[in-house]
């Protein structure tokens, strides 16, 4: 079933504007956001149907099935509360019986940690993409070899300039494990190139260090250490690095290195905007989804903060919200039982039972 579909059904129960918009932070590029619940009708009920949800293509108008949203007001989704404490001019449709769903009866201390949790992880998120933007890979990875030391008396010199003080050539050398010293070989190498040993690595793709046969009597010239833990940590980084790059939003991306800051500015404003309705909840038991504070979040998102500033400011309210919740007058968790009875009485109006 389409968007249109259900609305030409007469099944619509709520629709309202919702994102920036909504919380008053639009600018001329935002979007318009649309919210909305709708029910199935009996046959579609009392039948097979299973359609939690009905969406457009950029997913910039989402429904929900009566049900999913009640199942998801109590688990005090934010973006669902949102919904239900929508002011009153971004509300497009509401049907009579949508007004048995009061918002008092769902916020609980469950939004510390469905609020303040998605902001929290938001941060990390930022933490994340700052490291990306400050620290760039180049497109070729470091070889196998730039993690490779040699034994010099008391010191590991890297591999590369031990090469070089010795004259050597890696495709001339050999290695064999040593028992019992993850990561340490002893070093052979093959002056008169007789000894078809296969190098420290068989090409700069290589994964790991070239194992050789050694004859007996030969003598090792040194001792070598392959931090394999390092180099599996900086492949890792380099793939993250470069998956980031292809599936990155260019404009966003633009706008970081417009304003200076290494933090996507639009996720950072709506972090802090997450924080201070979780604190504003925890303390007063309202959700504003109007926000007061236009300017400071737009300044946000345009990166007139710097990203410790930011990160400063994130710390300071996590701390407000831990002494409101020890003070919250809010219930745990939503009363599961009453808020049923009411979704039952409204499913026996809708369908007249």
């Amino acid at each position: 079933m389409t968007i249109q579909e259900m609305k030409d059904r007469g099944l619509l129960l709520f629709e309202c504007v919702s994102g920036s918009r909504a919380y008053g932070l639009a600018t001329a590029t935002s979007d318009t956001d649309i919210k909305g619940v709708y029910y199935l009708s009996r046959d579609q009920f009392f039948g097979l149907t299973d359609l939690p949800q009905i969406s457009d293509e950029r997913n910039d108008k989402v429904y929900y099935e009566l049900g999913r949203f009640v199942e998801l007001l109590l688990r005090n989704n934010p973006n669902i509360l949102e919904m239900l404490a929508a002011p009153e001019e971004d509300i497009l449709f509401m049907h009579p019986v949508m007004k048995r769903l009061n918002i008092s009866s769902f916020l609980s201390k469950l939004c510390k940690d469905t609020f303040a949790g998605y902001a929290v992880t938001q941060i990390r998120k930022a933490r994340g993409l700052k490291k990306k933007i400050m620290n760039p890979f180049p497109i070729k990875r470091k070889p196998v070899t730039d993690f490779c030391y040699v034994l010099s008396g008391q010191d590991m010199t890297p591999l590369d300039r031990w090469l070089q003080t010795k004259n050597y050539r890696q495709q001339q050398c050999g290695l064999s494990k040593m028992t019992h010293s993850k990561g340490l070989h002893s070093l052979f190498y093959d002056q008169e190139q007789t000894r078809n040993y296969k190098g420290i690595v068989s090409s700069e793709a290589s994964n790991e260090v070239s194992l050789s046969s050694i004859p007996k009597g030969a003598t090792a010239v040194a001792y070598l250490f392959f931090n394999q833990d390092a180099y599996s940590i900086y492949c890792k980084e380099h793939t993250s690095y470069w998956n980031w790059v292809k599936e990155r939003n260019e404009a966003r991306y633009q706008q970081h290195k417009e304003h200076g800051e290494p933090y996507d500015a639009k996720n950072m404003m709506h972090t802090l905007r997450l924080l201070q309705v979780t604190h504003e909840i925890l303390s007063t038991g309202q959700l504003n989804v109007r926000r007061p504070n236009r300017k400071e979040l737009l300044d946000i998102k345009s990166g007139q903060y710097s990203y410790e500033t930011l990160l400063s400011l994130s710390e300071a309210t996590i701390e407000k919200i831990e002494q409101a919740a020890e003070t919250c007058s809010l219930p745990e968790r939503p009363d599961n039982e009453e808020i049923e009875k009411i979704l039952v009485k409204m499913r026996e109006e809708l369908y007249q039972t």
